[in-house]
């Protein structure tokens, strides 16, 4: 995964006010709008009035299980009940694997299948609006700002064809444009056609992901604006709004971010999570592991790699999973574990062709998709992570119910 110089996300629980909020409205429209801000979707009391709706997935990850005391259990659960849960974190909304990232319509079907907690990765417009999308200059391929020609004229680089010796480009960043015109947006599933002849072709899904590398090359951020005054922006966007701290987990690559947080606004940075994802190669993993300590001494309190820095394979022709040094020194020093993404993965039966990042450091261990709720119950049992991200939140509610988990807890952190 790649982070923006500028990025910064937080997660809004819902949890703390289901009683006072709506319940979701169909906006009737037939495009999803893009979704802007940083409260939370409202929904009725999850126990009594809401229907949480998991849909089949969990039962055929639960089918392909060969047979086990785990495999047993969570048939156990098959009737439920379910109710929303703070350990499941909505990624980018929580159902990205079929509905457009950082949409409404994400964020309602993460909350219906149960995500206690949304997220929200926020970039900066023109204006110095923080919006929700995960990258600066992911526009092209994330909205249908090409379809609107006042707004794509203004694209850092402007949509050129594809020819015979170069695939078509285009780099569009929320920089480009202020917060109104990015509320005239829709957005749309992430992708791209390189080898489009016309700004209607190149909207077509056919290859997934934008180049967050592009970030640094075009953004461009207003005079005298700098990271610091991005971190303070942030907080004090939830400040302005009246929004608890208790419920806000803000986030950050960017480990002086989580430090001002601690500094200026303690309320909010005791329970600031770092995403670190400092050991992604052999070299630099030792490095990061070493580096554990001083980041809980410094004090930070959440730690949240992604998964495959929390698991590592052992026994006879490593077909056993087991937690990593990553994992076993976090806990060591008092850090608690979140940790990234599920769901995000293909299909686990081609994890070593495709080279699947998020499993990574279990390739031969990992064989179908009958074995994700395994990897989720080490991460769980044996790790002892509070809470996880998730592209399909319902995989992750269903286990979450059944083991009666429920996430990380404002308290903890007082």
């Amino acid at each position: 995964m790649l982070s923006t110089s500028f990025g910064l996300m937080a997660m809004v629980s819902l949890l703390e006010v289901v009683h006072a909020a709506p319940a979701p409205q169909n906006s009737g429209s037939s495009a999803p709008q893009a979704y802007t801000g940083h409260t939370s979707i409202g929904v009725p009391n999850p126990v009594e009035d809401y229907y949480i709706s998991l849909g089949p997935r969990p039962y055929y990850l639960v089918n392909n299980m060969t047979d086990s005391a785990l495999k047993t259990k969570l048939e156990s659960c098959a009737n439920g009940p379910f109710q929303i849960t703070d350990f499941t974190i909505g990624h980018r909304g929580g159902s990205t694997l079929q509905i457009p990232e950082e949409s409404v319509e994400n964020a309602m079907a993460g909350a219906r299948f149960g995500a206690g907690i949304l997220e929200c990765d926020t970039s900066l417009t023109a204006d110095k609006g923080l919006v929700c999308r995960h990258s600066l200059c992911d526009l092209a391929t994330t909205t249908d700002i090409l379809l609107h020609p006042n707004l794509a004229a203004k694209c850092a680089v402007p949509f050129t064809p594809a020819n015979g010796t170069h695939p078509a480009n285009v780099v569009c960043c929320t920089t480009d444009i202020t917060t109104a015109e990015y509320l005239t947006l829709c957005s749309k599933m992430d992708g791209y056609n390189a080898s489009a002849k016309t700004v209607q072709d190149y909207q077509i899904e056919l290859k997934s992901g934008a180049d967050d590398t592009v970030t640094a090359q075009y953004a461009k951020y207003p005079a005298g604006y700098t990271q610091e005054d991005y971190a303070r922006q942030f907080v004090n966007t939830f400040i302005n709004k009246g929004i608890d701290p208790a419920r806000v987990w803000m986030q950050s690559f960017n480990p002086p971010d989580i430090y001002l947080w601690l500094e200026e606004f303690p309320e909010f940075g005791r329970q600031a999570v770092y995403l670190d994802e400092s050991g992604d190669h052999p070299d630099t993993y030792a490095a990061a592991v070493a580096l554990l300590p001083s980041i809980k001494a410094k004090g930070v309190n959440i730690i949240a790699p992604p998964f495959n820095y929390l698991l590592m394979e052992a026994g006879p022709d490593n077909q056993t999973i087991v937690p990593s040094s990553y994992a076993t020194t976090a806990k060591a020093v008092g850090l608690d574990i979140i940790t990234w993404t599920f769901e995000r993965s293909g299909p686990l039966d081609q994890v070593k062709a495709t080279d699947q990042y998020y499993y990574s450091s279990i390739f031969d261990a990992v064989h179908t998709d009958g074995q994700m709720y395994e990897v989720l119950d080490i991460l769980v049992q044996q790790v002892g992570i509070k809470a996880m991200f998730t592209d399909w939140a319902a995989t992750v509610t269903y286990y979450a119910n059944c083991f009666g988990l429920h996430g990380p807890n404002s308290a903890d952190y007082q």
